[in-house]
């Protein structure tokens, strides 16, 4: 697919309950969001940060990126993309074909991950799409807050979970699963066709994402298919100031 026929989404809130004000955190002289909206703007040519926050379209602004104001009101940023999806076209008289999703709190995000997301629409049958990245250590093998995702012969997620899947009946010792299965964190980076994503936000919560606090077990509920591509790249998201301090002991950023 050609890349002009993609739109890289960056939702950005500022009242974030567990880190307030993430997106304009200090990274390395730069704020989070500009580093976000750099690195995926080197895969993609047209970004846009979808912010309800002036302040934050301030930053954006500053640093000569692009961003459109959303509704405060939104459940999930699935829902604020297909907001800024509608103003984008409307303000570019086009019609993407692709939306990506790109967490605002992904400052080392890699081009190189985006443009594998974006491989994925190569084929017309791709609704949805992801990445994941095997898991190594048995301490991310039981971190719920690392989902877990179990994958089809076809590349197709079959279920996520925050416990550890598929269960091993046959070890009771967890920390041998990994010798004997392959299991596989999930990265929070989605795409979507344009037509699919509109179709998402009309969705109810469903019974499984409500008991996994998991949106995307809502698609898998209501038929939809997300394919998935797997990445051997680390992803660093930021989600407390806790997490912006363990980054800094571990030097990656000063």
């Amino acid at each position: 697919m050609d890349k002009k026929d993609i739109l890289g989404l960056i939702p950005a809130r500022y009242a974030s309950t567990r880190f307030p004000g993430k997106p304009l955190a200090d990274i390395g002289g730069k704020p989070m969001i500009q580093r976000v909206y750099e690195n995926v703007s080197l895969a993609l040519p047209n970004v846009c940060v979808a912010t309800d926050d002036i302040r934050i379209a301030r930053a954006v602004s500053s640093f000569g990126g692009r961003y459109v104001l959303t509704s405060s009101d939104h459940r999930s940023g699935t829902d604020r993309c297909a907001e800024a999806l509608t103003k984008v076209e409307a303000e570019d008289g086009q019609n993407y074909q692709v939306v990506i999703n790109i967490q605002g709190d992904e400052p080392f995000i890699r081009p190189e991950q985006v443009n594998l997301l974006a491989s994925a629409f190569d084929s017309d049958k791709v609704q949805i799409a992801t990445l994941v990245k095997k898991i190594d250590t048995p301490d991310d093998l039981l971190n719920p807050n690392k989902p877990k995702v179990v994958v089809s012969c076809l590349s197709d997620a079959l279920y996520f979970s925050r416990q550890p899947i598929p269960y091993l009946r046959s070890e009771p010792d967890v920390n041998k699963w990994l010798s004997m299965h392959t299991y596989y964190n999930h990265i929070g980076l989605y795409a979507y066709r344009t037509r699919v994503l509109h179709h998402l936000t009309k969705l109810a919560p469903g019974i499984l994402e409500r008991a996994e606090s998991l949106e995307q077990l809502r698609w898998l509920e209501n038929g939809y298919s997300i394919r998935v591509l797997t990445t051997t790249l680390e992803s660093l998201s930021v989600d407390t100031p806790a997490d912006l301090e363990a980054l800094r002991m571990r030097g990656l950023i000063k």
